[in-house]
């Protein structure tokens, strides 16, 4: 009889933690399994890694070795030299203030990169789940006064700065932050709006969204800064800049309405059984048990659509208001820097990236954590 010491030992599965371990063993399974499964894989391997080879020696000798960092003054010569074989990065630090910062004042432009700043330190505070408390409602009025104190200027001997100065990043992040904070309170009331059950409350609901959703969102802002005003009393004018923020407030609701109505609608009848149960009130209900589960099921088309919208920004060209991206545009209508009009574009590229991707991590570990 063979005793249990003597007895064979099974080996370990391919799927076991030691199969899976790194090594080099590992990654040549890896390669033959995804890369090198056969004769027509193994050649569109080989082709698209010459392709991507190619193409990345290019970029970085465009990019790097051949580029043009800076001039001197405005000349333009050495960037013209070497045109098409190298890019001219001297664009950006003879361009960046007006294109983070537009027409404002140029020596009162730390003023809006302070109010960036602190866009950037209240987005950072609202991340994290220790600051979650109500005394963020007040953190956040807080942050808010002081980018208007400093945007608008007059009191505290900051001289006054019209609207009209206003351009580049801080009219984007002040378009995107008021038009989703606000936004997104409106699309949860007009959500729990489209299920109830009161038919005059459903239809109003319905009405909003469908009218709202139907429509570009460059014709709602030509509404808001054309048709809008003529509904208004002779003497009253309310600012271009307000008006867009009215109308990307409408857009931004009506679009998460209808993505906080498909959380509402994953989580359990069971749930709303059990809250009717324990006497809670509607809005209780809602508020700690139904609306939380529902908006932990729409986590990623919620940020799809907070990405999106960021993005949208740049659609108020159409009424003069100068964001980031249309300070871009006018800052190469410089004869002497329009042929570089790639470099500016890739740097704003960067700038909405930073902040598109620091959303979509943001949203990968906020959807990680409320799993457990």
């Amino acid at each position: 009889m063979t005793s249990i010491s003597e007895a064979p030992q099974n080996p370990l599965p391919l799927n076991s933690a030691r199969s899976r371990q790194p090594g080099g063993g590992y990654v040549i399974r890896w390669l033959r399994a995804n890369l090198f499964a056969s004769v027509t894989s193994s050649l569109i391997t080989v082709i698209l890694m010459v392709l991507l080879g190619k193409a990345l020696i290019s970029l970085v000798q465009w990019g790097y070795w051949n580029a043009v960092w800076s001039v001197p003054g405005d000349q333009t010569g050495a960037c013209r030299s070497v045109r098409g074989l190298g890019a001219c990065w001297a664009v950006i630090p003879e361009k960046y203030r007006f294109i983070l910062f537009g027409t404002y004042p140029f020596d009162q432009q730390w003023r809006p990169a302070l109010a960036c700043l602190t866009f950037i330190a209240l987005f950072f505070v609202s991340s994290r789940r220790s600051f979650w408390r109500r005394e963020l409602v007040l953190i956040w009025a807080a942050a808010l006064v002081l980018i208007g104190i400093l945007m608008w200027g007059g009191i505290f001997g900051l001289t006054y700065v019209s609207q009209d100065r206003w351009g580049g990043l801080p009219v984007t992040l002040i378009l995107a932050t008021f038009g989703l904070a606000f936004g997104f309170p409106l699309g949860i009331v007009v959500a729990l709006g489209r299920r109830s059950k009161l038919p005059a409350i459903r239809s109003l609901c319905v009405l909003y969204v469908e009218l709202i959703r139907g429509v570009p969102l460059i014709s709602l802002l030509f509404m808001a800064s054309v048709m809008f005003p003529l509904f208004m009393p002779d003497g009253v004018n309310i600012d271009k800049l307000l008006r867009a923020q009215i109308a990307f407030v409408l857009f931004a609701g009506a679009y998460l309405a209808e993505v906080i109505r498909g959380g509402l609608q994953a989580v359990p009848r069971g749930q709303h059984d059990a809250a009717d149960a324990l006497g809670l009130s509607y809005w209780k209900k809602n508020g700690l048990i139904i609306l939380p589960q529902a908006i932990r099921h729409v986590i990623p088309p919620l940020v799809n659509t907070f990405i999106a919208f960021f993005k949208d920004t740049s659609l108020v060209l159409i009424i003069g208001i100068f964001d980031l991206l249309t300070t871009a545009k006018t800052s190469i209508i410089d004869p002497a820097w329009q042929p570089f009009s790639v470099e500016v574009y890739l740097f704003v590229a960067v700038i909405y990236f930073l902040f598109c991707f620091a959303m979509s991590r943001y949203s990968r570990r906020l959807e990680a954590q409320t799993r457990h």
